[in-house]
């Protein structure tokens, strides 16, 4: 039995797929899912790919999946994972991935947080939290993806140089991201303008809702300090 991992507290379900949603769900998602790990379990998450990937970037919450396919088209030799536990979301990157002949895409259909144990250290090269849910009341806080235990996870994760980019539009989680980035040793901050995105970086369904209902998302970038050597 796998142990209890950490609690989600999201939507799983929306709207009833439509046939093709379904169709690819049953079919297209088993050839690219990533299986949870087993207690104790290593991955090394290159071998996911065929070819091996020549680097990985990671995608916390990817949504309906539009950016991560658009990054997975236009860098072939990128292998990146989506974490998603929205299952309409999950359908709908699939629907991108089948259509545009995507290779390099791998999908953990479950709180991407259950992965990370698995994989080792210095993984990651790049990481994406774009428009996460912002849990607004302060009660909640603790359910922010943006905090102190999952951030060491991603500090563990990630290369030297590995660059992390965090986007919201919702003004509780702009002052929320900002300050605990700013308690992390291990991140620099390299944020030219908070309100300009660089040129690789589209955007998502969530973006254009917010910028069509009046609110200005911020775009935030951070590197992984270089690892102190060990002596």
């Amino acid at each position: 039995m796998i142990p209890e991992g950490p609690r989600f507290f999201g939507r799983r379900r929306g709207k009833t797929l439509r046939v093709t949603g379904r169709t690819l769900v049953d079919t297209l998602l088993p050839r690219l899912a990533v299986a949870e790990p087993l207690p104790g379990e290593h991955i090394d998450p290159t071998r996911l790919f065929e070819p091996p990937a020549k680097a990985l970037w990671l995608e916390v919450g990817f949504g309906g999946g539009e950016h991560l396919a658009w990054q997975a088209a236009h860098h072939p030799d990128i292998g990146l994972i989506g974490g998603e536990v929205f299952l309409n979301g999950i359908a709908s990157l699939l629907g991108h991935i089948d259509r545009d002949g995507l290779t390099n895409v791998r999908i953990f259909a479950e709180d991407v947080r259950r992965l990370f144990p698995a994989m080792p250290d210095a993984c990651l090269d790049r990481v994406f939290v774009l428009f996460p849910d912002p849990w607004p009341k302060k009660r909640h806080a603790e359910r922010r993806f943006i905090g102190k235990d999952n951030l060491d996870q991603l500090s563990r994760l990630m290369a030297d140089g590995a660059e992390l980019r965090i986007a919201t539009d919702d003004e509780v989680y702009k002052d929320w991201a900002q300050s605990q980035m700013a308690l992390r040793p291990d991140f620099e901050n390299v944020t030219v303008d908070r309100s300009q995105k660089v040129e690789d970086w589209p955007a998502t369904r969530y973006e254009t809702k917010a910028r069509e209902q009046g609110r200005s998302p911020i775009f935030l970038r951070y590197l992984r300090r270089a690892r102190s050597p060990k002596l």
